[in-house]
């Protein structure tokens, strides 16, 4: 159960502070407020090694043919870096959707871990995106942080602990099996950690899939098999949503065309590009309107 002066708190800590929009951070690095009064519509975005705890109202994340639902109570971990589409689809102005998210400190899990992790045992790794109710000691360790982040004293001073509270709880959490997996060396999930990592720093060059599981050290059909598993999508499948992304980026923020776009983020045929950027977004790309120049 999330204590509704939690909520109250947050809640009013992003109206304060102007983040209606676009939630706001805190005075703890990584963590960031969230507050939205309606429903959102379903944005492309990448999801960073994160853990969101939803304090009130409900969202969704869907990566290819994986849809998930996260609501009051409970908390999202995203162990990999994953291009989602996500909304809000429960929040009104009386009862608005208010949650904390976390950027994860992989240093941190990995100390703890090297502590812990033995005692865990080896279970089978779930999915990187992964949803369960989530204890009263994870939700009091994240108030808590909340409640510190006020405070700059306190913050230097007991942030650290707090936070290294948090990962160990999100390490022996039922759903943390991912990030668990993630942190052990040489598994599935560190390997294929590797070549998202290449994915990511190469999004625009062509990658064959055999420089993929080269870099991640598995054989061509063993690399697809396990990145399906844990990402819901193929290699190129991911890349071409980094790129579709990117281009989006490029042509809110003005003064980029269509054809400029499309060849910056390494489309071959502008062509493709539209057809592919109106498919995911919904609308074909010459028809995106820049940002104003105060918010781009």
């Amino acid at each position: 159960m999330v204590p509704q002066d939690l909520i109250n708190d947050v809640a009013s800590y992003v109206r304060e502070q102007g983040g209606l929009e676009t939630g706001c951070g805190t005075g703890v690095d990584g963590l960031f407020a969230i507050c939205r009064e309606n429903p959102t519509r379903f944005e492309a975005i990448i999801y960073e090694p994160i853990m969101c705890l939803v304090l009130q109202g409900a969202k969704e994340a869907q990566l290819d043919d994986r849809r998930v639902r996260y609501g009051a109570g409970m908390s999202l971990i995203v162990s990999h870096a994953l291009p989602v589409s996500a909304g809000v689809t429960d929040a009104t102005p009386d009862q608005p959707y208010v949650a904390l998210a976390l950027r994860l400190d992989l240093a941190t899990a990995r100390s703890l871990y090297d502590e812990i992790g033995a005692a865990e045992g080896q279970e089978r790794a779930s999915h990187s995106m992964s949803v369960a109710d989530s204890d009263a000691a994870l939700i009091d360790a994240i108030g808590r942080l909340f409640r510190l982040s006020q405070n700059p004293v306190e913050v230097q001073a007991l942030a650290p602990l707090v936070l290294k509270e948090i990962h160990f709880r999100l390490l022996r959490a039922q759903h943390g099996g991912m990030l668990r997996q993630l942190l052990l060396h040489e598994s599935p999930a560190s390997r294929i950690s590797k070549a998202i990592a290449m994915i990511r720093e190469r999004y625009k060059a062509q990658l064959p899939v055999a420089d993929l599981a080269a870099a991640a050290g598995m054989s061509q059909s063993t690399f697809h098999e396990h990145f399906k598993t844990l990402t819901s999508t193929t290699p190129l499948q991911y890349q071409k949503e980094l790129r579709l992304m990117e281009a989006r980026r490029l042509l809110i923020s003005g003064g980029t065309s269509v054809a400029a776009a499309a060849y910056d983020v390494g489309y071959e045929s502008p062509t493709q590009f539209s057809r592919e950027y109106a498919r995911k977004f919904g609308v074909p790309p010459r028809d995106e309107k820049p940002l104003p120049a105060a918010a781009s």
